[in-house]
């Protein structure tokens, strides 16, 4: 802890969400070791995609698309906040701050890790193969790599058949 900040000041669990699986697997993990707690204080982070990045073009056709996708996009962000607080609220965790920014989940996680000044960033596993990962780019890498703070990768069990 900074020397500067008082010895009562929580600490920041940063969680990125998505409406994956695998984000609400991280999420109920993190809630069932980290909270209720007197020393951790929890932010939600879910990163939307700009309109453009989502419908991937921008030509002759896109002014039409763009805002109904926008919308669309708006309306995925505020379930995903809303399904996220609730998995908070049912495990007695009131004391939640959330917030969608606009943006690559790489660079919205390890900013807003800064701007809380997080002790710890939790996001789940995707699971992806090598190739989908080397295309894609994986969040988590990313994230472990160029967050400053603490990174803890979820990783949903695979259930052995």
């Amino acid at each position: 802890m900074a020397a500067s900040s008082s010895s009562s000041e929580k600490q920041v669990v940063l969680i990125g969400i998505d409406d994956s699986e695998q984000s609400t697997y991280a999420l109920n993990w993190a809630l069932d070791h980290f909270f209720p707690s007197p020393i951790f204080k929890l932010v939600l982070i879910h990163s939307r995609p700009t309109a453009t990045s989502a419908v991937g073009f921008a030509g002759p056709g896109a002014a039409e698309i763009l805002p109904i996708v926008d919308s669309d996009l708006r309306k995925i962000a505020a379930r995903v906040l809303e399904t996220a607080k609730q998995l908070c609220f049912n495990k007695s965790v009131n004391d939640v701050t959330a917030e969608v920014v606009e943006g690559d989940p790489r660079n919205v996680l390890c900013d807003a890790v800064d701007k809380y000044r997080a002790a710890i960033l939790v996001v789940g596993s995707h699971g992806y193969g090598a190739i989908k990962r080397a295309v894609l780019g994986s969040v988590s890498d990313y994230c472990a790599h160029h967050a400053h703070c603490t990174v803890m990768i979820v990783k949903k069990p695979k259930i052995k058949h």
